[in-house]
């Protein structure tokens, strides 16, 4: 079965080999980036390299909301279904930024327009057969919450506010699952740790090199292709296993919360 996979983020690192693989396969592949001409540059270079033409480019700041609401805007007018959302995007920042909506970067980017693109869109996941959703988290989840500095209002270091991001990520993911089904929705809702990969955001963060781009991009093209995991949802998934997020990721009161908090930008 062909699929229209969203991968966002998919003009470098796990994102970029992600998309080429999924084009490799045959998939409609919608590729997300925030450079316009690389990412259009790269778009055609994957459409000669696996011969595929159903390969089309968005450009969207997911520091902005409202550019977030246009790409799904977008993508709802010209596709008639949306099978995967990957939500792969994410940064790691040494330096706290306040972006001109009021929210800390790294909130912004890794949680906050994943809550709103995914909310946004998923009708047109719901669309598909067998809608599937997928967010990149990091075995770097924290295992805490402070719902009152999320925005580093309190403190702000570096690690920490990565960490929570993935957290949140795990956290929504769970929420969504339990939403889903609540609904009787055969959309299913997963979420990923990579591995330790040789990308920007490693060498941004720690200073490290680490696996390759194919070893990173290995288990989000597993959940958005492969017929295993077709009614898998609400599971944490390393090296394309099922495995234990961090204990307090179950807590249904911090999930709700969490919830809750995020609604308000929509």
């Amino acid at each position: 079965m062909n699929r229209t996979i969203l991968v966002t983020g998919s003009t470098d690192g796990i994102g970029k080999e992600a998309a080429l693989e999924l084009a490799s396969m045959g998939h409609r592949v919608i590729m997300h980036g925030k450079r316009r001409q690389a990412g259009q540059k790269l778009t055609e270079e994957f459409k000669a390299k696996t011969g595929n033409p159903e390969i089309y480019y968005y450009n969207a700041d997911l520091t902005d909301l409202q550019q977030i609401k246009t790409l799904a805007e977008s993508i709802k007018r010209n596709f008639s279904q949306l099978d995967v959302l990957l939500n792969n995007a994410g940064v790691f920042m040494n330096d706290k930024v306040i972006l001109p909506n009021g929210f800390e970067m790294t909130q912004m980017v890794n949680h906050l327009a994943v809550f709103a693109l995914t909310l946004q869109l998923l009708d047109l996941v719901k669309q598909s057969p067998s809608g599937r959703i997928i967010v990149t988290s990091s075995m770097a989840h924290s295992s805490s919450i402070d719902f009152s500095n999320l925005n580093g209002e309190k403190h702000w270091d570096s690690y920490n506010a990565y960490a929570v991001s993935k957290l949140e990520n795990i956290l929504f993911t769970y929420k969504l699952h339990q939403n889903l089904t609540a609904e009787n929705s055969h959309v299913t809702a997963n979420c990923l740790h990579p591995g330790v990969i040789s990308t920007k955001l490693l060498h941004a963060g720690w200073g490290m090199g680490g696996g390759s781009v194919q070893q990173g991009a290995s288990t989000s093209v597993y959940l958005a292709a492969s017929e295993e995991v077709k009614e898998v949802s609400g599971k944490y998934f390393v090296n394309k296993r099922s495995q234990k997020s961090a204990a307090f990721s179950y807590d249904h009161k911090a999930q709700n919360k969490l919830w809750q908090i995020s609604s308000k930008i929509l």
